[in-house]
């Protein structure tokens, strides 16, 4: 468990704020600099010692998976949890043609992992129990933050101050403490809500993640490994012959719509949901029915304007939230820490200030250069195959039978999705 509370007023070295899965990685990444850190979060402790499924599948990359690996949190995920993302591919309008990234492009038997998102933040939470030098206040949050020279003072939701010598956020994209900090964000509203839910279905999906740029829709299909059925064999080794009504495969299933769309579709019933999706996605999956929860999230981008400020620092969806559909938000917010965490490394070795404006400007600088040009690019794409004007939906499947038809351009796709650094 994590160790008790620090008492009011008192004094720590770094200060987290947000205990969600990219703040508990950078608490994790500092393990053994024997640095005092704090984390604050608003949910209760329950909710962080069993998070609750939020629906969201995330779709990791070979970097990822080695940060993880590092951290002794790969480790505590159960093998039947990680499914392999093996190949893409797009699809634009009702055409069956597809710009298909392939792991083999990559020179990898597979371009990542699925996991979900809540297994990842248990495991998180499990390996930082017996952490020297970590406590955690839950069920409170940050109110106020009196900046100063050689610290600033967190005034939180019971009362009690912290004075902190470096402020972390990870406070997700809509950053309290960002605002309070007087750093500014560009948002992108798209004006659509994204649902997700897990689906059996008929057809096999061999492991290959599509993203289809429907008309007045988007969706997505994210492979998951298939369903256990009457044996502990390996769901991926059973025998096909289970019978005509039987929908042996899983996938989590992402739609996106204009908000009032959304509405009508949240209140329709089980069975009538179950085929709305089966005729979505042209019954190229054969027969599909729910099997898990409808969750919803409105889709918005942000950039901050700055990832740093005096004696403070902003990691995760506070620096940088992504829109879904190039499944970097989460990567870039396991990189964003450790580039954090290195840095507050080398300079405390040094024993210089681990807090100083150099180092902070470092990390800014890195990571950066590592996501505005995907950021934009991300942008870019969410905004033409979602335009169905006529000149839009040209222009959107040239741009993909051109991609498909340029292999260096694939290779290049590939090469990225399963770097391992």
């Amino acid at each position: 468990m994590p160790q008790p509370s620090p008492e009011p007023s008192s004094v720590v070295d770094i200060a987290i704020v947000g205990g969600g899965p990219v703040g508990l990685a950078f608490t994790r990444s500092l393990q053994g600099s024997g640095l005092r850190v704090l984390v604050i979060e608003r949910q209760r402790l329950q909710a962080l010692e069993q998070p609750a499924s939020d629906g969201r599948e995330i779709a990791l990359t070979h970097a990822s998976r080695r940060i993880l690996e590092s951290l002794g949190v790969w480790d505590c995920l159960h093998p039947a949890d990680i499914s392999p993302l093996r190949d893409a591919q797009i699809f634009n309008g009702p055409s069956s043609f597809a710009l298909n990234i392939t792991a083999q492009q990559g020179g990898v038997e597979q371009l990542g992992y699925f996991v979900p998102n809540h297994l990842i933040r248990q495991a998180l939470f499990d390996v930082l129990q017996d952490q020297p030098g970590f406590a955690l206040r839950s069920g409170v949050g940050v109110e106020d933050i009196q900046t100063g020279t050689d610290c600033h003072t967190l005034r939180l939701s019971d009362g009690q101050t912290v004075q902190a010598r470096l402020v972390v956020a990870a406070d997700s994209r809509h950053s309290q403490t960002r605002r309070m900090m007087g750093i500014g964000a560009a948002l992108h509203d798209f004006g659509r809500t994204m649902l997700v839910c897990r689906f059996a279905h008929e057809v096999p999906h061999h492991h290959i993640t599509w993203q289809w740029f429907d008309h007045a829709q988007t969706l997505a299909l994210l492979p998951l490994n298939r369903a256990t059925c009457l044996d502990d064999t390996d769901p991926d080794e059973q025998d096909d012959g289970l019978g005509e009504d039987s929908l042996p495969y899983r996938s989590n299933v992402v739609l996106t719509l204009p908000p009032h769309e959304m509405q009508q579709m949240q209140a329709l019933d089980e069975l009538t949901f179950s085929a709305n999706i089966q005729r979505r996605f042209a019954a190229r999956l054969g027969a599909m029915q729910q099997v898990g929860a409808i969750h919803t999230y409105p889709l918005v981008a942000v950039y901050a304007h700055r990832f740093a400020a005096s004696r403070y620092a902003l990691i995760g969806d506070a620096a940088v939230g992504m829109h879904p559909i190039t499944a970097h938000g989460f990567n870039f917010g396991l990189q964003g820490q450790q580039r954090l965490a290195d840095r507050i490394w080398l300079a405390h070795r040094r024993h210089q200030d681990f807090a100083a404006d150099s180092v902070l400007q470092s990390y800014e600088r890195a990571h950066r250069l590592a996501t505005w040009p995907l950021y934009q690019t991300t942008n870019a794409i969410a905004t033409l195959y979602t335009d169905d004007r006529v000149p839009a939906r040209l222009v959107r499947d040239g741009a993909l039978r051109l991609a498909n038809a340029v292999l260096p351009f694939k290779k290049a796709i590939a090469a990225h999705l399963s770097q391992a650094t």
